[in-house]
Protein backbone atom coordinates (compact mmCIF):
# COMPACT_ATOMS: atom_id res chain seq x y z
CA UNK A 1 0.00 0.00 0.00
CA UNK A 2 3.05 2.16 0.51
CA UNK A 3 4.10 1.83 -2.68
CA UNK A 4 0.29 2.86 -4.05
CA UNK A 5 0.57 5.97 -1.52
CA UNK A 6 3.23 7.57 -2.97
CA UNK A 7 2.89 6.74 -6.43
CA UNK A 8 -0.30 8.29 -6.71
CA UNK A 9 0.78 11.44 -5.09
CA UNK A 10 3.35 11.44 -7.13
CA UNK A 11 0.93 11.80 -10.14
CA UNK A 12 -0.95 13.71 -8.41
CA UNK A 13 1.63 16.71 -8.23
CA UNK A 14 2.46 16.10 -12.09
CA UNK A 15 -1.03 16.56 -12.78
CA UNK A 16 -0.90 20.00 -10.55
CA UNK A 17 1.55 21.33 -12.88
CA UNK A 18 -0.59 23.19 -15.56
CA UNK A 19 0.18 24.04 -18.78
CA UNK A 20 -1.74 27.16 -19.18
CA UNK A 21 -0.06 28.53 -15.94
CA UNK A 22 3.35 27.26 -17.18
CA UNK A 23 2.99 28.74 -20.74
CA UNK A 24 1.41 31.78 -19.29
CA UNK A 25 4.19 32.30 -17.00
CA UNK A 26 6.63 32.57 -19.91
CA UNK A 27 4.69 34.93 -21.48
CA UNK A 28 4.63 37.60 -18.83
CA UNK A 29 2.00 36.52 -16.14
CA UNK A 30 -0.37 35.67 -18.54
CA UNK A 31 -3.76 33.81 -16.74
CA UNK A 32 -6.48 32.39 -18.98
CA UNK A 33 -8.48 31.46 -15.91
CA UNK A 34 -8.86 35.44 -15.78
CA UNK A 35 -10.66 35.16 -20.06
CA UNK A 36 -12.71 33.57 -21.92
CA UNK A 37 -14.47 30.55 -20.93
CA UNK A 38 -11.91 30.77 -17.46
CA UNK A 39 -10.82 27.25 -18.06
CA UNK A 40 -7.24 26.62 -17.87
CA UNK A 41 -7.00 24.13 -21.21
CA UNK A 42 -6.37 24.07 -24.42
CA UNK A 43 -9.29 25.56 -26.10
CA UNK A 44 -9.33 28.31 -24.07
CA UNK A 45 -5.71 29.01 -24.26
CA UNK A 46 -6.41 28.81 -28.01
CA UNK A 47 -9.10 30.90 -28.11
CA UNK A 48 -7.62 33.72 -25.70
CA UNK A 49 -4.31 33.47 -26.80
CA UNK A 50 -3.66 31.47 -30.30
CA UNK A 51 -2.12 28.73 -31.84
CA UNK A 52 1.51 28.51 -30.34
CA UNK A 53 0.23 29.33 -26.89
CA UNK A 54 -2.93 26.39 -27.15
CA UNK A 55 -0.28 24.26 -28.45
CA UNK A 56 2.08 24.44 -25.20
CA UNK A 57 -0.57 23.82 -23.30
CA UNK A 58 -1.83 21.25 -24.86
CA UNK A 59 2.15 19.59 -24.80
CA UNK A 60 2.39 19.66 -21.31
CA UNK A 61 -1.23 18.91 -20.44
CA UNK A 62 -0.97 15.10 -22.50
CA UNK A 63 2.66 14.60 -21.50
CA UNK A 64 1.98 15.01 -18.30
CA UNK A 65 -0.76 12.04 -18.51
CA UNK A 66 1.59 9.94 -20.63
CA UNK A 67 4.50 10.64 -17.42
CA UNK A 68 2.14 9.63 -14.78
CA UNK A 69 0.97 6.71 -15.65
CA UNK A 70 3.59 5.18 -17.61
CA UNK A 71 7.09 6.75 -15.28
CA UNK A 72 5.59 6.96 -12.38
CA UNK A 73 4.71 3.63 -11.97
CA UNK A 74 8.00 1.62 -12.82
CA UNK A 75 9.90 4.39 -10.74
CA UNK A 76 12.11 2.50 -8.10
CA UNK A 77 11.85 5.14 -4.95
CA UNK A 78 14.39 5.46 -2.52
CA UNK A 79 12.34 4.23 0.95
CA UNK A 80 9.61 2.99 -0.99
CA UNK A 81 10.19 -0.95 -1.65
CA UNK A 82 7.87 -2.24 -5.04
CA UNK A 83 4.79 -4.31 -3.59
CA UNK A 84 5.11 -7.70 -5.17
CA UNK A 85 1.08 -8.21 -4.53
CA UNK A 86 0.13 -5.21 -5.94
CA UNK A 87 -0.93 -5.17 -9.67
CA UNK A 88 1.14 -3.23 -12.35
CA UNK A 89 -2.03 -2.87 -14.28
CA UNK A 90 -3.93 -1.51 -11.29
CA UNK A 91 -1.05 0.39 -10.16
CA UNK A 92 -0.72 1.74 -13.75
CA UNK A 93 -4.61 2.86 -13.50
CA UNK A 94 -4.51 4.75 -10.19
CA UNK A 95 -1.54 6.89 -11.61
CA UNK A 96 -3.17 7.70 -14.27
CA UNK A 97 -6.30 8.71 -12.36
CA UNK A 98 -4.33 10.43 -9.65
CA UNK A 99 -2.66 12.65 -12.48
CA UNK A 100 -5.74 13.35 -14.20
CA UNK A 101 -7.74 14.71 -11.03
CA UNK A 102 -4.37 16.90 -9.97
CA UNK A 103 -5.33 18.63 -13.59
CA UNK A 104 -8.52 18.98 -12.18
CA UNK A 105 -8.20 19.69 -8.99
CA UNK A 106 -4.21 21.24 -8.67
CA UNK A 107 -3.34 21.76 -5.39
CA UNK A 108 -0.49 24.27 -6.67
CA UNK A 109 -3.13 26.58 -8.03
CA UNK A 110 -6.13 26.66 -5.41
CA UNK A 111 -7.23 23.31 -6.57
CA UNK A 112 -8.60 25.75 -10.23
CA UNK A 113 -7.76 23.40 -12.96
CA UNK A 114 -8.83 22.26 -16.39
CA UNK A 115 -11.47 19.68 -17.25
CA UNK A 116 -9.43 16.43 -17.64
CA UNK A 117 -9.40 16.10 -21.40
CA UNK A 118 -5.73 16.36 -23.04
CA UNK A 119 -4.11 14.82 -19.69
CA UNK A 120 -6.83 11.76 -19.99
CA UNK A 121 -5.62 11.63 -23.53
CA UNK A 122 -2.18 11.22 -22.43
CA UNK A 123 -2.81 8.44 -19.57
CA UNK A 124 -4.60 6.48 -22.82
CA UNK A 125 -1.59 6.74 -25.09
CA UNK A 126 0.17 4.55 -22.57
CA UNK A 127 -2.72 2.59 -20.79
CA UNK A 128 -4.57 1.95 -24.18
CA UNK A 129 -2.89 2.82 -27.54
CA UNK A 130 -5.22 0.93 -29.46
CA UNK A 131 -7.78 3.13 -28.51
CA UNK A 132 -6.07 6.37 -29.89
CA UNK A 133 -6.97 6.81 -33.50
CA UNK A 134 -10.82 5.69 -32.79
CA UNK A 135 -11.21 8.41 -30.07
CA UNK A 136 -9.43 10.76 -32.49
CA UNK A 137 -11.94 9.86 -35.39
CA UNK A 138 -15.22 10.08 -32.81
CA UNK A 139 -13.95 13.57 -30.98
CA UNK A 140 -13.39 15.36 -34.91
CA UNK A 141 -16.12 13.45 -36.55
CA UNK A 142 -18.59 14.86 -33.11
CA UNK A 143 -16.16 18.59 -33.35
CA UNK A 144 -17.15 18.71 -37.40
CA UNK A 145 -20.47 18.23 -37.10
CA UNK A 146 -21.60 20.19 -33.73
CA UNK A 147 -18.79 22.62 -33.65
CA UNK A 148 -18.52 22.40 -29.73
CA UNK A 149 -15.62 21.19 -28.39
CA UNK A 150 -16.56 20.12 -25.03
CA UNK A 151 -19.63 17.99 -26.48
CA UNK A 152 -16.31 16.28 -28.97
CA UNK A 153 -14.53 15.43 -25.83
CA UNK A 154 -17.33 14.22 -23.84
CA UNK A 155 -18.42 11.72 -26.38
CA UNK A 156 -14.65 10.96 -27.76
CA UNK A 157 -14.83 9.78 -23.57
CA UNK A 158 -17.59 7.89 -23.66
CA UNK A 159 -16.30 5.72 -26.80
CA UNK A 160 -13.49 4.54 -24.64
CA UNK A 161 -15.08 2.05 -22.30
CA UNK A 162 -17.76 1.61 -25.67
CA UNK A 163 -15.05 0.30 -27.72
CA UNK A 164 -13.40 -1.15 -25.22
CA UNK A 165 -16.32 -3.11 -24.12
CA UNK A 166 -17.33 -4.25 -27.46
CA UNK A 167 -13.71 -5.34 -28.49
CA UNK A 168 -11.34 -6.36 -25.56
CA UNK A 169 -13.61 -7.59 -22.63
CA UNK A 170 -12.74 -9.66 -20.83
CA UNK A 171 -9.48 -9.27 -20.80
CA UNK A 172 -9.34 -5.60 -20.16
CA UNK A 173 -11.54 -5.40 -17.83
CA UNK A 174 -9.45 -3.32 -15.74
CA UNK A 175 -9.32 -0.82 -18.46
CA UNK A 176 -12.80 -0.64 -19.45
CA UNK A 177 -13.54 0.87 -15.50
CA UNK A 178 -10.77 3.33 -15.81
CA UNK A 179 -12.44 4.19 -18.55
CA UNK A 180 -15.96 3.81 -17.44
CA UNK A 181 -15.41 5.99 -14.46
CA UNK A 182 -13.19 8.42 -16.62
CA UNK A 183 -15.95 9.20 -19.01
CA UNK A 184 -18.37 9.67 -16.14
CA UNK A 185 -15.87 12.48 -14.78
CA UNK A 186 -15.39 13.94 -17.87
CA UNK A 187 -19.26 14.57 -18.41
CA UNK A 188 -19.06 16.08 -14.80
CA UNK A 189 -16.37 18.30 -15.49
CA UNK A 190 -18.17 19.72 -18.47
CA UNK A 191 -21.56 20.30 -17.23
CA UNK A 192 -21.29 23.98 -17.68
CA UNK A 193 -20.40 23.42 -21.64
CA UNK A 194 -23.87 21.02 -21.46
CA UNK A 195 -25.95 24.17 -19.77
CA UNK A 196 -24.52 26.01 -22.30
CA UNK A 197 -25.55 23.80 -24.74
CA UNK A 198 -29.08 24.12 -23.89
CA UNK A 199 -28.96 27.47 -23.23
CA UNK A 200 -27.73 28.85 -26.36
CA UNK A 201 -24.85 30.43 -24.90
CA UNK A 202 -21.66 27.40 -25.74
CA UNK A 203 -19.30 28.84 -27.81
CA UNK A 204 -19.78 26.83 -30.58
CA UNK A 205 -16.62 27.20 -33.96
CA UNK A 206 -19.25 27.49 -36.97
CA UNK A 207 -15.64 27.56 -39.25
CA UNK A 208 -15.00 24.36 -38.70
CA UNK A 209 -18.58 22.68 -39.03
CA UNK A 210 -18.93 20.87 -42.60
CA UNK A 211 -22.50 21.44 -42.62
CA UNK A 212 -22.79 25.02 -40.82
CA UNK A 213 -24.84 27.43 -41.62
CA UNK A 214 -23.88 30.36 -43.28
CA UNK A 215 -25.60 32.68 -40.57
CA UNK A 216 -24.20 32.61 -36.90
CA UNK A 217 -26.06 33.37 -33.98
CA UNK A 218 -25.88 36.00 -31.56
CA UNK A 219 -24.07 34.55 -28.99
CA UNK A 220 -21.58 32.62 -31.30
CA UNK A 221 -20.69 36.01 -32.60
CA UNK A 222 -20.03 37.06 -29.38
CA UNK A 223 -18.30 34.37 -27.58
Amino acid sequence: MLELGVKFLISYFIGSLMGALIVGQLRGGVDIRTMGSGNAGGTNALRTQGVLFALGVVVIDVGKGVIGAGLVPGLELPFVPMDPELSRTWLQLCCGTAVVFGHVWPIYHRFRGGKGGATLFGTLIVLGPQLIVPLLVVWAAVFVLSGYVGLATMLAAVSVPVLIGITRMPAEQPLFIYGLVMAGYIARWHRANIRGMKDGTEHRNRKFMIFSSKRKSVNDEQT
